[in-house]
């Protein structure tokens, strides 16, 4: 069910303070998760109408209730909408450009939506897609890249390949394109875009369920206030003269709450010129954290002190009940029915645990519970946290590695005010999670991990924020009863998904699409069969050093005849990268990693890995890129080390991208390489 298809509603009772404040976050997070752009009126204010009962809509997509009779005659209005994108021209190879919607709401907005999941809002349905960004891997070749994105620099990837391809996911030019984020909340705090002007739509919603003392209140929900307040300028028009308006305004550093002569309305408000009698306008506009960024976020305390105020300028009884819209916020991918079911399934089991490097625990349990039984029964887990399975006789051993961790951060310290600065841990793009929903985690497995966001400036002139912080709604006397300490680990929310086809967007593919690789491959070998010993192994800490696999090579390292380190194959096949290096397309097999910056291949070595995949019809590319694999720590102790992986986008970002039929050529290819003599 598309989350802004809307059915019922909840109502909660005004209980005491605690709950109350749960009870507003809660409400104005459902709002905030509303479809809500220029562009998705009609769809939208469909779904509305079957959760607010008593409202009516007009061809602007504003919804609208009168209640009461007489004088005087108020109006209450909130706006919907909030800045976003429309699609603006579709690639021969099938990427989408965009064009801003309105006016910006934060400097960095543009910014904000690059490496993150977004959403198509197409006429037959919402269609997933990512924002490309530049790869971590190639920093190198984006070192002059400083400069803070701009629209004009957007590219979507929805996993097409060709504008047929994007026509036939029913995408078309000026298709609404907005965030898709998740449903957030922390401490107090409701968060996301336009999380005060939301904020005031639920007020207005839960006002609207009462009648006014006197007169007559209409109840505004608007459109289109992102080119000046538009949809109430035509419900104004409507209604001819009324007594007061008031308008919940868009959230603000500082609250505001004032009259305004309607000669000195801001440029903001230009629909509005004489439709609004003098002295006769009363604006609220909401205090917020970090005013038009991605989160945006408002506490509870303020969200009823607004619901109060709309309250008062509908004349209605104090305090009415939060409207909580239904949200769906449950993963419901079918099973995938073709060849790739197995390993879609395996990658979407393993993609969004959250392992930063020497934090591996819950990948690791994961790993473990998916070998098979004979590969379980012989799992041994040493001292650094690396698992390995061995098979086979013991001559000629080889090994096949891959990685369980990923990159992310750690707590560095705790400020005063409970901000926490952060570490990165093995080179994140830092710019990719400025302004995101952040998770703390704990070292108890079992504990749910802290929620909160990664702290977005209020502007800049550089790409790069530098050192990232995190708040999560608490004082650092709160956060240390809560047994948060430095060195705990951090990360995003991560929700892997699909794209077009046979694409798949998730956070650290690099390397959870390896390790499933690996572990596709052990399920299909049989340990019997197999003509030397083969090593099986899942690191821990290969971001930002390789620690795991060292620790493994001391043990087993010497006497290797190879080592084949299953790993991404960071690709140019992007729009935001030059093809004369690393060029790799998506779906057209697995990759030889023939050289990087820890691994020139023997040529003999790299003939043998080919000479396998053509005998067993394997589609295997061959080329360069940048960054390194545990096979650099491995080979000074003897064995040849060759890469081997797939091609990947937008690496160590929050939204990699891969193509399933390149994870299965390379299962394949080490289920050969494994049995073949």
């Amino acid at each position: 069910m598309r989350r802004a298809q809307l059915a019922g509603l909840v109502l909660f009772s005004v209980l005491p303070s605690r709950v109350a404040h749960s009870q507003a976050s809660t409400a104005v997070a459902s709002w905030i998760h509303l479809d809500a752009v220029p562009g998705t009126e009609t769809s939208t204010a469909k779904a509305l109408l079957a959760a607010l009962p008593g409202w009516r809509t007009d061809r602007w997509g504003n919804l609208v209730r009168t209640v009461g009779s007489g004088t005087p005659h108020r109006v209450v209005a909130c706006a919907l909408d909030y800045s976003a994108f429309v699609v603006s021209h579709i690639t021969d190879d099938g990427y989408l450009r965009l064009r801003r919607t309105g006016v910006p709401t934060h400097p960095l907005w543009n910014q904000f939506q690059e490496a993150q999941h977004i959403a198509i809002v197409t006429g037959q349905g919402r269609v997933p897609g990512v924002v490309a960004v530049p790869n971590g891997h190639f920093a190198r070749q984006h070192v002059a890249d400083s400069a803070v994105v701009t629209d004009a620099q957007l590219w979507v990837d929805i996993g097409a390949s060709s504008r047929a391809e994007v026509a036939a996911r029913g995408v078309a030019l000026l298709d609404p394109v907005l965030p898709d984020r998740p449903l957030w909340t922390f401490g107090s705090y409701a968060t996301g875009p336009a999380a005060g002007a939301r904020a005031g739509c639920a007020a207005v919603a839960s006002a609207a369920a009462h009648t006014p003392v006197r007169g007559t209140t209409t109840f505004v929900l608007s459109t289109q206030r992102a080119v000046g307040w538009v949809g109430l300028a035509t419900v104004l028009t409507s209604l001819g003269s009324v007594d007061k308006v008031a308008i919940i305004d868009v959230g603000r550093a500082a609250r505001l709450a004032s009259m305004a002569p309607s000669a000195r309305l801001p440029q903001a408000f230009r629909a509005l010129y004489g439709r609004v009698r003098d002295n006769a306008l009363a604006v609220y506009a909401p205090a917020v954290r970090w005013p038009g960024a991605t989160v945006e976020s408002i506490d509870s305390s303020e969200a009823n002190a607004l619901r109060q105020w709309v309250a008062d300028a509908a004349e209605v009884p104090a305090a009415p009940a939060w409207v909580t819209l239904p949200t769906d916020t449950a993963r419901r991918l079918a099973p995938r029915r073709d060849a790739y079911g197995a390993i879609e399934k395996l990658f979407m089991d393993l993609a969004d645990l959250h392992g930063v490097a020497g934090h591996e625990t819950l990948v690791r349990d994961a790993v473990l519970a998916r070998l098979p039984k004979w590969a379980r029964d012989r799992a041994q887990v040493d001292s650094a946290g690396n698992i390995t399975v061995s098979a086979g006789p013991d001559r000629d051993p080889v090994a096949m590695i891959a990685h369980m961790d990923e990159v992310g951060f750690e707590v560095d310290r705790i400020l005063p005010d409970g901000r926490v600065t952060l570490r990165s841990v093995g080179g994140a793009v830092l710019p990719s999670w400025e302004g995101v929903p952040a998770l703390l985690h704990f070292d108890d497995a079992g504990r749910a991990p802290l929620r909160g966001v990664f702290i977005p400036r209020d502007s800049a002139r550089l790409r790069n924020p530098g050192a990232l912080q995190a708040w999560f709604g608490l004082d650092s006397a709160a956060l240390v009863a809560a047994g948060v300490r430095p060195r705990l680990s951090l990360t995003a929310y991560k929700r892997a998904g699909r794209l077009a086809g046979t694409r798949i967007t998730g956070r650290a593919s690099d390397d959870r699409t390896g390790t499933s690789a690996l572990l596709s491959a052990i399920a299909a070998i049989k340990p019997d069969a197999l003509p030397r010993r083969v090593y099986f192994v899942w690191t821990v800490r290969e971001e930002g050093g390789l620690n795991g696999a060292r620790a493994w090579a001391a043990t087993y390292g010497r006497g290797l005849s190879r080592v084949y380190a299953v790993d991404t194959f960071v690709s140019s096949d992007s729009p935001l990268e030059s093809r004369q290096f690393a060029f790799a397309p998506l779906g057209r097999g697995a990759v030889l990693r023939g050289a990087d910056d820890g691994t020139v291949a023997l040529r003999a070595e790299r003939d043998h890995v080919l000479r396998v995949a053509r005998a067993n019809a394997i589609p295997l590319q061959v080329g360069t890129t940048q960054g390194s694999t545990d096979g650099s720590a491995v080979s000074p102790y003897g064995a040849p080390n060759l890469g081997i992986g797939w091609p990947g986008r937008y690496s160590h970002g929050p939204a990699e991208v891969f193509d399933l039929r390149d994870a299965a050529a390379l299962s394949r290819l080490i289920v050969a390489l494994a049995v073949t003599r």
